[in-house]
């Protein structure tokens, strides 16, 4: 006690606050021994052992250089010590006895372990990030945290902070902050990419978007969705569902006056001759031409490409009748066949199924669902080019977000499979990152986040045989190495940690685990980038399935973050969160409005 009332005997009018705070929070325990900077034992008070500390965010007050400072961490691990009992002779009376008085919980001691993930310095007038230099004396308390008690340590941050969720464990606020990436207030002066991981049903979905909430409080910052399944797209339209966390984001955009794109296959306009090639190559139109899959309908999809273009038409009229009608005169052309077709036999079989094929059904089935995705006469149709230059527009004062959405429902009427999927990603992904290096070589920063829902299935650790998804995995490698100087950061959304590529793990700077990586080649990978501390690990393993709760209202959506995420983590330990279940409380401790039905 004499250090805190030392602490206490030297207040300026701001210390006396924040001392009159911390006195009416509630003391669990001591500094015990052994104790380090890197990690500390706590003696618990008999008052508090039968209170859940595990998770829970606790601080402690000390004197370091002649300056008061407050010193915050986590508990991770909670052990029951009775030394008399742990004595073989005793042990064997508790066997047969169950009890041995007055041994038996009498003498048992609960030490717990408390890992300090920031300590802030008293500087007079503000509270200062500093480390933990020395190890307080043994008789300094330890206090639980409370909201009030936050707030007034970051008072000077107050309106950078964003919150996802509570502390795991405990009641107050976990506190972040998500800085824009570029310069400025609020900025951070370079991007980040960011990764968020866990099982389906984890929660990590609505993370990722009560995260790009936290982005779209930046006017300056623009946003790019590749939206694969189109959940982003559904909440973005308003499309709230009655189960799970019914985020109206669009509602919310509105009341940030953050503009939003959403962008179906449909309204995508494809802009180059080689994905005609590649999607008339996947498609059954050469097929039921009688030429199967391989190298000769990969040269029949490139000349008849080459010719086409030779002919002047364009690739958004390839729709036209008259456009169907000159790539079939192509392929009935004898030098065009040789091309593809060496042999006379195998040339005299396609010209029988070429000359009985039903003209008008191949252009009505199989031709009109390809060219309808290089039409640009199409409601509300923007070229990939023009909508990645609205993204990258620096000259707006309101960058908007662009979602682009490509799930299978919203291809209704089109030739599409994961493979033309997989090309249309490629195209948006070489299109930012070209239009990212001329950005760079006219000295503009793009301040841009690209969130890429489903990122394992993109980039996956192992080769994938299919070479155009190969393509993608390929593009996502070379832009995640080369695209964070120009400003632009990736977000990627993964169920699984273990088989994402290991290039893009090791580039990421802030991770968000979720439940369901506790196991095999999941947790091995998990412990690689938590440096193998074992505390962390623990309290890891501790989270509980969200889906295993008896009701919907009562899950729990855990997660443990590592990175510069939030003010409380500047040591580099992680955070542990359990996220809102609400969104009416997301938004009501964010400032950001109250949720709205969209009927």
């Amino acid at each position: 006690m004499a250090i805190e009332q030392k602490l206490r005997g030297n207040m300026s009018n701001e210390k006396t606050e924040i001392e009159k705070l911390i006195d009416n929070t509630e003391k669990i325990g001591a500094i015990g021994s052994p104790s380090s900077t890197t990690g500390l034992s706590l003696d618990i008070l008999g008052t508090a052992v039968l209170k859940k500390l595990v998770g829970e965010l606790a601080l402690f007050r000390f004197s370091q250089d002649g300056k008061p400072h407050y010193a915050l961490g986590q508990i991770t691990e909670v052990q029951l010590k009775n030394i008399w009992l742990e004595d073989p002779t005793m042990r064997s009376l508790a066997r047969q006895r169950g009890q041995v008085n007055p041994v038996s919980g009498q003498q048992d001691t609960h030490l717990g372990d408390m890992t300090v993930s920031a300590v802030f310095c008293d500087d007079g007038n503000k509270f200062e990030p500093s480390i933990l230099g020395t190890v307080p004396a043994t008789e300094t308390f330890i206090h639980l945290t409370t909201d009030q008690i936050l707030d007034k340590l970051l008072e000077k941050y107050r309106d950078e902070i964003f919150y996802l969720g509570h502390v795991y464990g405990s009641t107050p606020k976990l506190p972040l902050w998500f800085k824009h990436f570029g310069i400025g207030a609020h900025g951070a002066g370079e991007a980040y990419h960011i990764g968020i991981f866990g099982k389906t049903g984890s929660g990590k979905s609505v993370l990722a978007k009560m995260t790009l909430l936290s982005y779209a409080r930046y006017p300056e910052m623009g946003i790019f969705v590749i939206d694969p399944q189109g959940e982003f797209s559904k909440d973005a339209r308003g499309e709230l569902r009655k189960e799970g966390f019914p985020l109206n984001l669009k509602h919310v955009l509105s009341q940030l006056n953050k503009g939003v794109q959403i962008k179906s296959v449909k309204e995508l306009v494809l802009d180059r001759w080689d994905l005609f090639s590649e999607i008339i190559f996947e498609s059954p139109f050469f097929e039921r031409l009688s030429i199967p899959k391989g190298d000769n309908r990969r040269i029949a999809s490139e000349i008849l490409a080459e010719r086409l273009k030779k002919a002047l038409i364009t690739l958004e009229n390839l729709y036209e009748r008259k456009s169907f009608d000159r790539a079939w005169e192509i392929l009935g052309d004898d030098n065009v066949q040789m091309q593809f077709y060496r042999t006379q036999q195998s040339r005299d079989r396609f010209n029988v199924v070429y000359q009985e094929a039903n003209q008008d059904e191949f252009f009505t089935d199989y031709w009109g669902p390809i060219t309808e995705l290089f039409r640009k006469d199409r409601k509300d149709a923007i070229s990939i080019d023009s909508l990645i230059r609205q993204t990258f527009d620096l000259n707006g004062t309101q960058r908007p977000i662009v979602i682009i959405d490509l799930s299978r429902e919203m291809a209704i009427g089109l030739f599409w499979n994961d493979t033309i999927q997989a090309l249309v990603i490629k195209r948006l992904l070489d299109g930012l990152s070209y239009s990212a290096e001329n950005a760079f070589r006219e000295n503009r920063f793009l301040n841009t986040l690209v969130i890429l829902d489903e990122a394992h299935r993109l980039a996956p650790r192992e080769k994938i045989e299919n070479e155009k998804q190969e393509s993608v995995r390929l593009s996502l490698l070379d832009a995640v190495r080369t695209t964070r100087k120009y400003g632009l950061g990736w977000m990627f959304i993964s169920q699984t940690l273990s088989s994402l590529h290991r290039e893009i793990i090791g580039q990421l700077r802030i991770f968000f685990f979720g439940f369901g990586l506790a196991l095999g080649t999941e947790f091995m990978s998990l412990k690689e980038l938590v440096g193998g501390d074992p505390n962390a690990l623990k309290l890891y393993q501790s989270f509980r399935d969200p889906h295993s709760a008896f009701d919907i209202a009562s899950r729990q959506y855990a997660f443990m973050t590592i990175g510069p995420v939030s003010p409380l983590s500047f040591a580099g330990t992680p955070l542990f969160l359990t996220a809102f279940n609400t969104p009416e409380e997301f938004l009501k401790h964010n400032n950001l409005g109250k949720q709205k039905d969209n009927k």
